[in-house]
């Protein structure tokens, strides 16, 4: 009786089991009909590109951000069809329609998922649920490059790091003490120069006017030897590095954060239907008459070339992976500047709490994890998002850094120092002034001071009873 009651348990839980299991099952073998929604614009064709193809009466959509998403159906366990529909992005970008954030608010009445370069941000996240970002972000701006030289009363210490300076000074005096200690006992005329305080001095009045007659021992002259050669580099690096301060022109930004575009007056550029807009217009506080929309890099380029005075702007504020693809065909004359603020980067929307949601952010991270990412990356930018920053978007950017040339530091002088201070301690072990003469000299002092007064006490004890006797022999003698 007892069995069957438990057998009859299980079938019951058995069957409670594929109630809940078939479904899921079914519905992985089962095609899932996606309404895909993509964003349709002029510019930036790199990232999406929406054609409509006249014979097959559909779009045809290509760009990194639809491959990455067919990269991710490829892992996902189950069978996607994909019905895609065009969205066309407002040109003026300041409506309420025809921008992104409209886009994505058309999920799930119009769309199932909205595919495109669109941004994870907090305000969006309330109507619609992201996928993981499948690329990085973070908005900056681009200005142009002016040349300059940076110069100021205190160039000249420049060339050389605090470090540097601080460990020339300490190997000076090391280096005059070492010599003070092997000269001073030296009785000749110049040991009278070799003062305590002289030595702070000497090593580097040496190696301004080297004297012939400075020291006289054989290991002070080797230790000399050993400071003219380390001095002699640090003297050529210094006039070399100062040189390049005072006459190499240097790449520097024209603005260096958007407070001096926003207290300047300046007009300042941004994408058509970019959340941008909204960011410089109550984040940043920008009058709305100084911002203008884009489309496309080539008119970042020539708007940024004729100015706010020409009609253009003195700054482009974008996120960062167009900003690499603009600085790629025209870094050579601009340069990021400014903060970066952060964003999530780009991901797929869908509908609130749906299922797909969890499916796509394991096939990104497939994605990401395998070499495809690698070849969707280099087939649209080349080396540019796989290494952060290559080719012309690196040089662009670190156009500053490297035509600015940087302190010299103790590092790289550190093999040279070392050199020096081991030659100079060998120097001070191998001197037989310190070595030898003087505790010879001490021990000779200290045996003259206390073992000959002991010695001349007792023979003046002993001396005198031998007189008197020999006075007395002689007496009774007589």
């Amino acid at each position: 009786m007892a069995n069957n009651k438990s057998l009859s348990y299980l079938v019951a839980w058995w069957l409670v089991i594929m109630f809940l299991v078939a479904p899921s099952i079914s519905s992985m073998e089962e095609t899932v009909k996606l309404r895909v929604g993509v964003p349709k614009k002029e510019g930036f064709p790199e990232f999406v590109n929406v054609i409509w193809d006249e014979d097959e009466h559909k779009y045809n959509v290509s760009g990194y951000c639809m491959d990455v998403f067919n990269a991710v159906l490829t892992f996902l366990p189950f069978k996607v069809s994909l019905q895609i529909e065009a969205y066309d992005v407002n040109e003026s970008g300041q409506s309420s329609t025809g921008t992104y954030d409209a886009l994505v608010q058309q999920i799930p009445q119009k769309y199932d998922v909205v595919v495109g370069d669109i941004t994870i941000l907090a305000n969006r996240s309330k109507f619609v649920d992201f996928t993981l970002p499948y690329t990085e972000s973070g908005v900056q701006m681009v200005v142009a490059a002016r040349q300059g030289r940076e110069q100021s009363m205190w160039t000249f210490v420049k060339p050389f790091s605090w470090d540097l300076w601080l460990s020339i000074v300490v190997i000076s005096m090391f280096i005059g003490s070492v010599i003070l200690i092997m000269e001073r006992n030296k009785q000749v005329a110049n040991s009278q120069q070799l003062s305590p305080i002289y030595f702070l001095w000497f090593p580097i009045s040496q190696a301004v006017l080297p004297e012939r007659e400075g020291v006289v021992k054989k290991c002070s002259r080797f230790v000399l030897m050993v400071w003219l050669l380390l001095a002699f580099v640090l003297m050529q690096s210094y006039t070399a590095s100062l040189t390049t301060m005072m006459t190499v022109e240097q790449l520097q930004p024209s603005f260096l954060n958007v407070d001096d575009l926003r207290t300047g007056d300046y007009y300042v550029g941004y994408q058509t239907g970019s959340f941008v807009y909204d960011l410089l217009l109550h984040k940043w506080k920008f009058n709305p008459s100084k911002l203008r929309a884009y489309g496309s890099v080539s008119q970042y380029h020539q708007a940024l070339k004729i100015g706010s005075r020409g009609g253009g702007v003195s700054a482009i504020v974008d996120e960062l992976p167009y900003l690499k693809l603009f600085l790629q065909k025209y870094g050579s004359n601009y340069m990021i500047a400014g903060p970066t603020y952060r964003t999530a980067g780009f991901g797929f929307a869908f509908a609130r709490n749906s299922n797909l949601t969890a499916a796509f952010s394991r096939g990104i991270l497939e994605v990401t994890e395998s070499d495809e990412m690698d070849k969707i990356e280099a087939k649209y930018f080349g080396k540019i998002m796989n290494n952060g920053w290559q080719d012309q978007a690196d040089a662009s950017t670190t156009t500053s850094s490297s035509s600015s040339p940087s302190s010299l530091t103790f590092y790289s002088f550190s093999g040279l120092f070392l050199v020096t201070g081991s030659a100079t301690l060998l120097a001070l072990f191998v001197s037989e002034t310190v070595i030898w003469r003087t505790p010879i000299s001490m021990a000779k002092a200290y045996s003259r001071k206390y073992l000959f007064r002991t010695t001349s006490s007792t023979s003046t004890q002993t001396h005198p009873t031998t007189d008197d006797d020999s006075s007395s022999h002689t007496t009774e003698s007589v």
